[in-house]
């Protein structure tokens, strides 16, 4: 008895979007453009984050002539982690990507991340930081040290070895991308650090490729309080994962 046919998608995309309406639409039609000229098999998912604004409308709008692809979404913005966990765990599949709804990190950047994975790396990460990346939009200058101050920290306490851990463009394998996200506790812009931390500590093989990648104003982190609520969820990572390993 021979067993069934695998009909799940070659690429699953998760967007998470919180009051994208102005965005999300040339987003979604530039993936779908890009998806569409594949040889293989992807779905799409947005997670709209609770907005307040018409960003699930247009996402479906965008969404709704792209085989296999849906808006997910609820009544409450829950952070950013919350909805890239929701949208990595409904994911069909066999790989998944979570992208920016800004696109700073441009889809055709994705053809750099398949020769680690049929290499046999479980997760591949874009960097902003090694040498070959392409900055062609900066950041201000405060925003830049406050993101280098959090990138020491991280570097110091948790993960060393990665450079730029928050650029939002990383594939998983599906196996991978479950291991990781299905205890995921972090719900805001920090959590690409505890999912990083997870799968290094699983044993998991990790990848970094430089990447073009332009900075979208406006941005959803706020200087003061998306810093604030950043560094109390390193804080909240550092020790869980020492309890975790006390408890192992």
């Amino acid at each position: 008895m021979t067993s069934p046919p695998d009909t799940r998608p070659h690429l699953g995309v998760v967007i998470p979007a919180f009051n994208e309406e102005a965005r999300i639409g040339p987003t979604l039609e530039r993936l779908a453009a890009y998806l569409r000229a594949r040889p293989w098999t992807a779905e799409i998912l947005v997670v709209d984050d609770g907005s307040t604004d018409a960003t699930r409308a247009r996402a479906e709008e965008a969404l709704r002539d792209v085989p296999r692809s849906r808006v997910l979404g609820r009544a409450e913005n829950r952070g950013k982690g919350f909805s890239v966990r929701e949208g990595v765990l409904a994911s069909e599949g066999a790989h998944i990507l979570f992208t920016d709804a800004d696109l700073s990190t441009p889809i055709e950047e994705l053809e750099k991340f398949w020769p680690p994975i049929q290499a046999g790396r479980d997760i591949v990460i874009g960097s902003r930081a090694l040498p070959g990346s392409d900055i062609r939009v900066r950041q201000t200058r405060l925003r830049r040290g406050m993101g280098k101050v959090f990138n020491l920290l991280v570097r110091l306490f948790l993960l060393r070895g990665i450079p730029d851990t928050q650029c939002g463009f990383k594939l998983f394998r599906r196996e991978a991308a479950r291991a990781v996200f299905a205890p995921l506790a972090t719900t805001g812009f920090a959590f690409d650090v505890e999912v990083l931390l997870r799968a290094r500590r699983m044993g998991l093989r990790i990848a970094q490729v430089p990447v073009v990648w332009r900075n979208s104003p406006p941005s959803k982190v706020r200087l003061i309080g998306s810093s604030a609520r950043m560094l109390a969820e390193l804080l909240m990572i550092y020790f869980m994962t020492r309890r975790e390993k006390g408890t192992t």
